[in-house]
């Protein structure tokens, strides 16, 4: 098998595809709005569509993932979604661009259910953590990098441009795909149960080693996200401009640092328990000194421990090839859930009470994910001990 860098730095490459899937059109909303019209809401909702597929078919992903196999199923991922942006380049009218993006969401969910499980199969068990919390910021370091490059490539050729540079991103990590892994990797497999898709979905979250990421992820998706977008709100308008860019960037930082650093000497799982603990603490101190830029930077710094965690989970949860890539599957359900609800949550708490409203959101879900992380995922571990 080839080396698990290499392979890690591959798939990595594919999962800043798939996060550029949502990011070629939200860093371009201006320019997206003068093409298509102005249509605020109509738009919103084209970049959100794939947040909206992921809800309904995440576990179903996971599915598809074990029934053709991790490897085909990456690369497939990766073409079809080349295919839908060479389309999307040529900029079709509304209802086009919206049927566009639905299959779009079919590509980004196979690539992030089929990727970190792939990246746990290459990967030794001491490198498996640090690949993981590597894997954890593509979402992150793709948005950081669009932002930066996006205007250029605005200016010389227009929205057309943007979206084929990412088709052609798309080709090249499909191409790399096919020659690096190695095709021995996961071949297809039976699924978890026979039945309904609802029937699956229950048999797969009464799991407790796939439902324990996912409740976790839930928890940390519902905030992160929401706090970004809600922060002018939350900071009654006094934060410094680079404040939105820099919080992530620093739970990205932290991730990497002392994230991988407590993950290379103890499991995963009391990791995310510590994690989740720490967001509290930053928590109670945005209501003692309010949402301020410290506090803030306090808060993204602590859910670093969660977002690399998060991925490590699943393969130690998760022994089995294609449970992992279930779990993966009920994390990317899970985390859409906690991104399209998080955000309209937390400014319905804000409006009802500005400063107690948007603490107890961070409280009860940071509690929840305390709890809900040490309940389940204490039967997870009697299930594999």
């Amino acid at each position: 098998m080839r080396h698990p860098l290499l392979l890690t730095l591959v798939i990595y490459l594919a999962g800043l595809g798939a996060a550029g899937q949502f990011s070629k059109l939200a860093v371009s909303f201006i320019t997206l709005s003068e093409v298509y019209g102005g249509r605020d809401t109509t738009l919103g909702l084209a970049i959100s569509l794939i947040s909206l597929v992921g809800v309904v078919l995440g576990l179903f992903a996971g599915m598809v993932v074990n029934r053709i196999g991790t490897r085909r199923a990456l690369i497939g991922a990766l073409a079809l979604g080349a295919l839908v942006s060479l389309w999307q380049a040529s900029l079709p009218s509304m209802p086009w661009l919206m049927a566009s993006r639905v299959i779009e969401g079919v590509s980004h969910l196979l690539i992030v259910v089929a990727a970190p499980t792939l990246i746990a199969e290459t990967t030794p068990d001491r490198l498996r953590p640090a690949a993981l919390t590597l894997w954890s910021t593509f979402f992150g370091v793709a948005f950081a990098l669009l932002a930066i490059v996006a205007p250029s490539i605005i200016a010389l050729g227009g929205l057309s441009a943007l979206i084929l540079s990412h088709a052609l991103w798309m080709v090249a990590a499909g191409v790399l795909c096919a020659v690096v892994l190695p095709k021995s990797v996961s071949e297809p497999a039976p699924q978890l149960s026979q039945g309904s898709l609802l029937e699956r979905h229950v048999t797969a979250y009464a799991t407790p080693g796939i439902a324990t990421p996912a409740m976790a992820w839930l928890c940390y998706t519902l905030t992160f996200v929401s706090v970004l977008t809600v922060l002018p709100l939350l900071t009654g308008g006094t934060a410094p401009v680079w404040l939105g860019s820099a919080a992530p960037l620093v739970s990205i930082a932290v991730s990497l640092t002392a994230g991988i650093y407590l993950l290379s000497r103890i499991r995963a799982w009391p990791v995310v328990i510590g994690g989740f603990g720490v967001c509290l603490l930053a928590a109670i101190l945005t209501l003692a000194s309010g949402f301020s830029t410290l506090s803030v930077l306090a808060l993204f710094a602590a859910m670093a421990f969660v977002q690399g965690s998060g991925f490590a989970l699943v393969p130690q949860l998760n022994p089995d090839p294609n449970a992992r890539a279930l779990a993966n599957g009920a994390m990317a359900q899970m985390g859409n859930v906690g991104n399209l609800t998080g955000t309209p949550l937390l400014i319905a708490l804000y409006h009802g009470a500005p400063m107690l409203g948007p603490f107890l959101f961070l409280g009860v879900a940071y509690g929840a994910g305390i709890c809900l992380t040490w309940m389940i995922g204490r039967r997870a571990l009697g299930a594999i001990a």
